[in-house]
């Protein structure tokens, strides 16, 4: 199924800027909770809440018609990025807000290495080309040998490999519903996946937590609804360069908020990856272009 909405890119640009900022400041608020709450609890919680936004959202939401494929692609995507989430609250409270924001730029880049590996896709010169400069800006972030690989880095690589196929998914679903509808089964899932990991940990939380949490849950839910937004409006060629600006915004506030020195290995290994995933998005962009685009003879009619 082909969108029929129109091509907006400022719109798009504008929206995604407005999601970006709201997932920094949901990035500072999880990092300034720190780690006295299971990662899966504060997550569970943090969701939970999140529902209560999307009371204003049911009538377009009720007016949004489903099919098996929805339903489908909607609970996959919501437990991929329910496991997600956890982990990224995991890597929240043990590595810098850069490095989280930096390696989570990987996530297109696993999307792209998955879709050769089990999908059959073809993998041209410049699309490997683009892989190897996003992983040598990785290698160039973690630096093994150099400094300890800890869990933190690691939780974050395998986030951004469950994050990249909900990105996907996410993108489908927004070109097939309304962007209410995806933001509600999105919230829907992830809590009912993150709901038995909670109880498994679960310890007593004060209301300081809670009310910080509430925060953290309309802040994320509007960065969510942004995006979709953003998806709608806009290709994704258009939107992902834009996507860059969260780790100037999250490298300065680590410096300012949360004395963390800045790692310039981080800038340039975040800047590799990011180049190399606008790089691949701007060549399918190309190639999907050029599959439509009427043979010379035709378009002189």
């Amino acid at each position: 199924m082909v969108s029929s909405r129109p091509v907006r890119p400022v719109v798009g640009i504008l929206w995604m800027l407005g999601a970006g900022l709201c997932f920094v400041v949901v990035t500072a608020l999880v990092k300034w909770l720190g780690p006295g709450i299971p990662a899966a609890q504060s997550a569970f919680i943090r969701y939970m809440l999140g529902l209560a936004f999307l009371l204003p959202l049911l009538r377009s939401i009720r007016a949004t018609p489903m099919n098996r494929r929805l339903w489908t692609m909607f609970g996959v995507r919501g437990v991929l990025h329910g496991i997600g989430v956890m982990l990224w609250f995991f890597a929240m409270t043990r590595i810098s807000i850069a490095e989280v924001t930096a390696l989570n730029y990987l996530a297109p880049i696993y999307v792209t290495i998955g879709a050769a590996l089990f999908l059959g896709e073809g993998l041209a010169f410049r699309r490997i080309s683009a892989v190897v400069v996003a992983l040598i800006g990785a290698i160039i972030i973690l630096r093994p040998g150099v400094q300890e690989v800890g869990q933190g880095h690691l939780a974050m690589i395998v986030a951004g490999l469950v994050f990249g196929i909900a990105y996907l998914l996410g993108k489908i679903t927004t070109d097939e519903s309304s962007p209410e509808m995806v933001l509600a089964q999105l919230s829907l899932w992830v809590t009912l996946t993150l709901a038995p990991f909670a109880l498994a940990v679960w310890v007593p939380v004060p209301w300081s937590t809670v009310s910080t949490l509430f925060v953290v849950a309309f802040v994320a839910t509007s960065g969510h609804y942004m995006m979709s937004l953003a998806f709608a409006a806009a290709p994704v060629t258009a939107t992902q360069p834009v996507t860059y600006l969260q780790l100037v915004w999250a490298t300065a506030l680590g410096v300012l908020v949360f004395a963390e020195p800045i790692d310039i290995w981080v800038l340039v290994g975040g800047g590799l990856i990011l180049g190399a995933v606008t790089f691949i998005t701007w060549r399918e962009a190309v190639l999907k272009r050029r599959s439509i685009t009427p043979p010379p003879p035709a378009m002189r009619l």
